[in-house]
Formats: structure tokens, C-alpha cells, sequence
């Protein structure tokens, strides 16, 4: 049994190359596998060993300059869903293509717990900030899907349709909450009053809310082999179409053969 690790935190980072070269020797020594993201505004990744290497992995991370508060969830794979390791430096740790600052200010963290009762309530609007392909396999009841391919289009998707959203206060949600954390300090920017957004994202809430309680519908895509994951967190039914790559409920191959 793997422990998976989805993990992220905003920090200034300087002397990128030599972190990038330390972080990378270290995880591979102990055989961790999967991806890490450094850019000048933090750390961003996802990444699968043995417990005792993650724990070793995530206390080398905390070591970073500021990133002594590094969020990650963690859960399970029976098998190592990850070919190899890749540590890159890139211009942001999830790209959103606007000027937004986490480590300043973000919108106002909602626990799990009291997630439902949020998105509920009558004046409450809830979007999905993630990628077309990943909200098709599953979502929360009654939010908005942006449609968006990209990560990088919310900011133009926002611009043409938040008169739709008018005294309404804003409740957003992604997979692990980094998505989140970029987006409500952008929306924070541009005036939005009351930005809300699910703590620990919907794999905290999958982990946490008991399925009879749970709001969520269908399966969670993650970036890893396992492809999606149900509550309790355990590996769900989705496969990617060996065409296009993407899950096959979300692909446009329906009807042809995955050879």
C-alpha cells in the first residue's frame, strides 16, 4: 500500500534551480515518485512512496523558506500510481495567467463539516473552479460549471458572467483547495465581497462527510493513476479513453474503439 500525497503552499521561494536540484535528489533516494511544481510564489504537488519516505518527503517540503505551513491530504493506492519523478520550476504553481497573491489574502476557508449548510443557503451561488473533463465525472449538487478547459480561463469566464451573480456570495470548490486559493484572492481583487471556499477541497469532504450526508455526486477525478476516487476516499470506477487521455465519460470518442 502507497500513501498519496496532494500537497501545496504560497511562499515566496527564491534560488529556484538549486531547491528544484536538492528537493528531486532527496525525494529519489527514497523512491518517491510523482510530480512537484516550485515557482516563485510556493510549492505545488502530488507525489506517492512508501509512508515512512512520504512522511520524510513532506518534512523535506516544510523545510522550504515559509512553507512551514504546508497543506496536504493524504490517501491510498494499492499500487504505485505514478511512473517516475518529476521536479520542475514553473512560473506559477497552478496557472492562472492574473496577478493574485495567496500568501496576502484568500477567501474564508470553510471546513468540511459545514460545507452543506453553506451551499444551501439561498444566497449562496457555488462554483466549480475545475476543468471541464473533471467536473463530468463529478460534482457538487447544484453548482455552476464554468465549462472552462483550463484553469487559466476562469478569469474570462468570471469577466462575462458575474453580473449573473449579483449580491450573491461566492462559495468555490477544487480537488485539493489550490485552485481556490488562487482564484478567491483573485476574485478578492476584483471587488468581490464574500468569497468562500471548501478547506482541504473535495478530497477533505469525500474523507470526512459520511456518504449519506454527502452533497457530491459521482466520483472525483485526481491527477494520478488512480484516475478517481469515491468517498472514503478509495479508487473509483473511471477510466481515462486510451485515445484522448481523458476520462471516458468526459471524451468525444464515444463510440469508437480504444484499441
Amino acid at each position: 500500500m502507497f500513501t498519496v500525497a496532494a500537497l501545496y503552499h504560497f511562499a515566496p521561494l527564491d534560488d529556484l534551480p538549486a531547491r528544484r536540484d536538492a528537493l528531486r535528489a532527496a525525494l529519489a533516494a527514497d523512491g518517491v515518485r510523482g510530480t512537484i511544481l516550485l515557482a516563485a510564489e510556493g510549492v505545488n504537488g502530488t507525489i506517492a512512496g512508501t509512508p515512512a519516505a512520504i512522511a520524510r518527503a513532506l518534512d523535506t517540503i516544510r523545510a522550504l523558506p515559509g512553507c512551514a505551513g504546508l497543506e496536504w491530504k493524504e490517501s491510498h493506492a494499492a499500487q504505485m500510481p505514478f511512473g517516475r519523478l518529476k521536479v520542475r520550476i514553473k512560473r506559477e504553481i497552478v496557472t492562472l495567467g492574473q496577478p493574485a497573491d495567496p500568501a496576502r489574502r484568500v477567501g474564508t476557508h470553510v471546513p468540511a463539516a459545514d460545507w452543506n449548510a453553506l451551499i444551501t443557503a439561498p444566497d449562496v451561488v457555488v462554483i466549480d473552479t475545475r476543468n471541464d473533463y473533471e467536473v463530468a465525472i463529478g460534482t457538487f449538487t447544484g453548482a455552476v460549471d464554468p465549462g472552462t478547459r483550463s484553469f487559466g480561463d476562469f478569469p474570462g469566464w468570471w469577466a462575462a458572467n458575474r453580473e449573473r451573480f449579483h449580491n450573491k456570495r461566492i462559495a468555490m470548490f477544487c480537488t485539493g483547495g489550490i485552485r481556490c486559493e488562487k482564484a478567491s484572492s483573485w476574485l478578492l481583487d476584483q471587488g468581490v465581497d464574500e468569497v468562500f471556499h471548501l478547506h482541504g477541497g473535495i478530497l477533505k469532504y469525500l474523507e470526512d462527510v459520511p456518504e449519506a450526508d454527502s452533497l457530491w455526486q459521482g466520483e472525483c477525478f485526481v491527477f494520478d493513476g488512480r484516475v478517481a476516487v469515491g468517498h472514503g476516499l478509495r479508487q473509483g470506477a473511471v477510466t481515462l479513453c486510451r485515445r484522448c487521455g481523458r476520462p471516458e465519460a468526459a471524451c468525444a470518442c464515444a463510440g469508437a474503439q480504444n484499441p
